[in-house]
């Protein structure tokens, strides 16, 4: 049987303090989880000509054929995170770690199998999107 490789940008997601808030408010955050994944992440993945290959309960791998898209996408997501978690209180926002990277992948028909050193833990890139946004925020200020 042949295998299809090819470059892919891989996002990987999870949830921030995930195990706490589940042990708070299971029903309350398997909820929430389940809202902000159909009514934004899940439709900004789209948006961006990704799909989602995996899903960890409280994580995600999603598939972009381009790095830009991805990035469009995290960027997007965590704003709009921002903006939800606004008037939740803290002990219960639910916060995206995410991690993009840029490698060869076998492709099949809903997955993606990578060597596992190439997928990038989101805590590894924690705070780096936001650091991005703060700084591109700042720069086009100055315009």
């Amino acid at each position: 049987m042949s295998q299809t490789r090819r470059l892919a940008a891989i996002l990987a997601a999870d949830v921030a303090g995930y195990s706490r808030l589940m042990g708070a408010d299971e029903e309350g955050t398997h909820e929430r989880l389940k809202r902000h994944l159909g009514e934004l992440i899940n439709p900004k993945i789209a948006e961006h000509r990704g799909r989602v290959v995996k899903n960890t309960g409280d994580g995600m791998l999603a598939e972009f054929s381009s790095v830009v898209d991805a990035v469009r996408c995290a960027a997007e997501v965590q704003r709009a995170m921002a903006d939800r978690n606004a008037e939740t209180p803290e002990d219960k926002r639910i916060t995206f770690r995410v991690g993009i990277n840029l490698g060869d992948v076998i492709a099949e028909p809903d997955d993606i199998s990578s060597n596992v050193k190439s997928i990038p833990s989101p805590s590894t890139y924690r705070g780096w999107l936001s650091r991005c946004t703060a700084a591109r925020s700042r720069t086009s200020s100055r315009r």
